[in-house]
């Protein structure tokens, strides 16, 4: 998924990176990245990026202003990484369900510790990876053995994250996931998402009703959507334009809890619903992927300029 030539040269211990440092925030441990032409914060709890923008600019990520640094508590915005399974258990296909022993929407990894594996730096780009052995110890929570490994690639042309899923065990093994990108708008009432024109989507709101979709998708209350479509999108915004480019994806979900729903989340001010939007590059529904014994599957997203 590289976005240039200008790869980072070699990897780096603790000693020798020159924009990556380690920091408390909240409870919780993270990578805070000063670079002179970008910014961003990962917590290893989740593998969750929070922050990213090129210098001088706003945010590229929605993050709530009550969003608290837990451990165990998932963070609100940013980018939770959505795995080995999608929104609610009992709504998977059953090759995914019959695995998953946890009423938890969304898995476990994204309140799980990853690992870092390895940070790389140059003058143009950051990359660095994190791990996740989904073994014995998640065995209250799912049945199955799994290696994800995250990989986050930055630079002033944006952000692009590649999550690569590896079978360890000896069955097959069906799993759905997501990156559930959070995106900030100064008013959703005049946001629009291009690119999922004349596909159709499933209306969890509606009985998981299919419906069709015909030209940008506009947000007039409470939105929750599951396209079948893994196109490249852009999100145009009062005040900026964003391009997603999936790898991986025939499944894009599109959320925003409006104001009823935006009452009942924790973490979310009640009026956050009209500055947000997620737009979540996805394997879900129909769209749950298999893998044999050491086969693996990656799910990606480039965040990049329009």
């Amino acid at each position: 998924m590289s976005e240039s030539s200008h790869r980072p040269s070699r990897a780096l211990s603790p000693g020798q990176w020159s924009f990556t440092r380690w920091a408390t925030i909240g409870h919780l441990e993270a990578l805070v990245i000063h670079h002179p032409l970008f910014r961003a914060t990962l917590f290893l709890q989740g593998a969750h990026l929070t922050h990213f923008a090129p210098s001088g600019e706003p945010e590229w990520l929605w993050l709530s202003e009550t969003a608290r640094f837990e451990p165990g508590r998932a963070i609100r915005g940013g980018i939770p990484v959505c795995w080995p399974w999608f929104g609610s258990p009992q709504k998977n296909p059953p090759e995914v369900r019959k695995r998953i022993l946890s009423e938890k929407a969304h898995g476990f990894a994204r309140t799980a510790l990853w690992k870092l594996e390895d940070v790389r730096e140059s003058a143009h780009e950051i990359e660095i990876s994190l791990s996740l052995d989904a073994n014995e110890d998640f065995a209250e929570e799912w049945q199955g053995r799994a290696l994800a490994l995250l990989t986050f690639h930055f630079s002033v042309r944006g952000c692009q994250l590649a999550l690569t899923t590896t079978n360890l065990s000896d069955e097959p093994l069906a799993f759905s996931q997501a990156l559930h990108t959070y995106l900030p708008t100064s008013d959703i009432t005049c946001t629009r998402v291009l690119g999922l024109g004349y596909s159709q989507y499933i209306d969890t709101l509606d009985n998981w009703e299919y419906k069709p979709q015909e030209g940008p998708v506009y947000f007039d209350g409470e939105t929750d959507r599951i396209y079948e479509s893994g196109e490249p999108l852009k999100v145009v915004t009062p005040g900026s334009s964003r391009r997603l480019t999936p790898v991986g994806s025939d499944s894009t979900v599109v959320w925003n809890p409006g104001p009823e729903k935006a009452r009942t989340l924790s973490d979310f001010p009640d009026n956050a619903w009209k500055t947000m939007l997620c737009v979540e590059t996805a394997n879900a529904a129909g769209d749950y992927r298999v893998l044999n014994n050491g086969q693996s599957h990656t799910l990606g997203v480039l965040i990049g300029r329009k």
